[in-house]
């Protein structure tokens, strides 16, 4: 989770896939998205940025501050499920 984080925050979408299982999922809000499309949305092509506030249940819960261009700045959860060392499913939504 925290190669995710760092990938973020460094803009490195390379770094991002490669801390993610293959076959990785994420939920924003609820819903179910294409994970490809999100990240290029939501974080690499917007300059998103994550401000850790927080962290819980061993690392997999993590409350931050998180900015981009398109939102602005707001406080986010994000619950990671990990499988064989790399993220297999992230949720994220307001907290």
């Amino acid at each position: 989770m925290g190669a995710l984080v760092a990938a973020v925050n460094a803009g490195d979408l390379e770094a991002f896939f490669a801390a993610l299982s293959d076959d990785a999922t994420v939920s924003h809000d609820g819903t179910e998205r294409d994970l490809r499309a999100w990240a290029e949305r939501e974080i690499f092509s917007s300059n998103g940025r994550m401000d850790v506030e927080d962290v819980s249940a061993h690392g997999r819960t993590r409350t931050a501050t998180y900015t981009n261009s398109t939102w602005g700045s707001m406080r986010i959860r994000w619950v990671f499920t990990v499988s064989e060392g790399r993220v297999s499913r992230f949720e994220t939504g307001q907290a």
